[in-house]
């Protein structure tokens, strides 16, 4: 199963504060806004991503069909196939994409300590 990009999707309490704290570790701003409350912040290969107020608590974020450059991939597992196959396996899902729809959907499920997955393909 090839879930795409991964990232870490943190909740966080002060946006600036945490930009400077990343800049500090070799992040730099990839894509998001200030005005937006969120920034997607790139080291290398390693992308996390800061949110003000969106959520709670942290996300494990996938992406099929992107590289960690959010370019696309040529071929790619479709979250559909994905979530068939996590469905077969007998996990349970908080959210599913609409198996008679094609592009952009999104699924979650938690791990058995109750951290959030996100799959999230935008095209």
């Amino acid at each position: 199963m090839k879930l795409g990009a991964f990232s870490v999707s943190l909740n966080v309490k002060d946006l600036q504060t945490s930009k400077q704290f990343y800049e500090n570790l070799g992040f730099s701003v990839f894509a998001g806004g200030m005005p937006q409350n969120y920034l997607i912040m790139k080291n290398g290969n390693a992308l996390i991503g800061l949110f003000q107020g969106m959520f709670q608590g942290n996300i494990l974020t996938f992406n099929p069909g992107w590289d960690e450059n959010a370019q696309n991939l040529e071929s790619f597992e479709d979250v559909r196939q994905i979530q068939q196959k996590l469905k077969s396996a007998g996990l349970d899902l908080l959210s599913e994409a609409d198996e008679n729809a094609s592009g952009p959907a999104s699924l979650m499920l938690q791990d058995p300590d109750g951290n959030m997955i996100l799959l999230d393909q935008h095209r």
